[in-house]
């Protein structure tokens, strides 16, 4: 089997920062999916499975190593009989903001894409990020697909890659070797498996 190079270069890394629920999940696979369509190489807090490190540590190490990062705020309003809200994206997005700041060199500032549901009331509670164009989605992979690579394919790590129709023509057939994977590790699949998925599967 192909390898997947433990350390990718940062220049063509994208943090993912979404839902890890089941109901996102397609969505997820779609961002995934189109990232590694793009020439890119998700990167994430699954990176290095469970170990003896905080969550916290993980996602600022894979963050740090990534250029580029991708926020989705689906899940920042209120749930369950308490109404509680899920704040880790936004903390992951602020992180990410922070990031940009810090690098001197302006060709490696940290550059980053905001996803939003159509209706998303963001910014009522992040006012501080008026001024910004978030990518709204209608959360269907047939809209987030072309979101994600169209704002991929304008940074200046981009190549040449196909096109959202070709893209979505094959995510099922990763969707499905993905499944199989995950039958295979009983639901606990190591990320580098992810991206070879993924990789045998870009449209050619």
């Amino acid at each position: 089997m192909a390898q997947i190079n433990p350390t990718p270069d940062p220049n063509r890394s994208v943090f993912i920062n979404c839902p890890y629920d089941a109901e996102f999940a397609p969505l997820f696979d779609a961002i995934v999916f189109a990232t590694v369509c793009c020439g890119f190489v998700p990167r994430s807090a699954l990176d290095s499975g469970s170990v003896a490190e905080p969550r916290m540590a993980r996602i600022t190490r894979a963050m740090f190593s990534s250029k580029y990062s991708i926020h989705d705020l689906s899940r920042c309003k209120g749930e369950g009989s308490e109404q509680l809200a899920r704040f880790n994206m936004p903390l992951e997005l602020g992180i990410a903001i922070a990031r940009r700041y810090t690098e001197i060199d302006e060709a490696q500032k940290h550059d980053w894409l905001l996803l939003v549901p159509q209706g998303h009331q963001y910014g009522k509670f992040i006012s501080d990020l008026a001024g910004f164009d978030p990518k709204t989605h209608d959360g269907t992979v047939k809209v987030m697909v072309p979101r994600v690579m169209s704002w991929l394919r304008t940074r200046p790590d981009a190549v040449d890659t196909p096109d959202p129709p070709e893209v979505l023509a094959a995510l099922p057939n990763f969707a499905q070797a993905k499944a199989a994977l995950a039958q295979t590790w009983n639901d606990d699949i190591p990320w580098a498996d992810i991206l070879l998925a993924a990789k045998e599967h870009v449209p050619a």
